[in-house]
């Protein structure tokens, strides 16, 4: 009986120091599995109103997206999808297409006064946040 509280809180102990404890790499590769506004590389698709966008304005409309900050997420209900990828009276949305190891991934950046509403559309569901960033919401790097 003695020997098994012993070993028990032996091992609860070690579990406990090693949850804490963790290295460095592994705390980043955990957070980056339930992080919502993710960098992109520079090797995404930008698109505006069907035009293709390239060079120095491409780099730096994704600089300013992954500098920008994360204000709130929204719930999407199912079946009101179609709200959030079609806002009425809006201007022509920024759409990033970037494709990763299994699947492709589509933003749609829809730009206000005060904030930046990002859809992120996966193959089987869909993710929406805002973002702030003077210099998208400006629209000083892409016309």
């Amino acid at each position: 009986m003695t020997f098994g509280v012993i070993v028990s809180i032996i091992i609860v102990s070690a579990l406990k120091i090693l949850i804490t404890c963790l290295p460095t790499p592994v705390v980043k590769w955990l957070v980056s599995k339930f992080e919502v506004h993710k960098s992109i590389s520079v090797d995404a698709e930008v698109t505006i109103g069907g035009k293709k966008i390239e060079g120095m304005a491409k780099e730096e409309l994704i600089a300013n997206f992954n500098k920008a900050i994360f204000l709130k997420g929204y719930y999407i209900h199912p079946g009101s999808e179609h709200c959030f990828l079609c806002p009425e009276g809006e201007e022509t949305p920024i759409k990033m297409s970037i494709q990763t190891d299994k699947k492709e991934i589509v933003l749609w950046l829809y730009k206000y006064s005060n904030h930046i509403d990002v859809v992120k559309q996966y193959p089987k569901k869909m993710i929406a946040y805002s973002i702030q960033s003077d210099e998208l919401q400006s629209g000083a790097v892409v016309k």
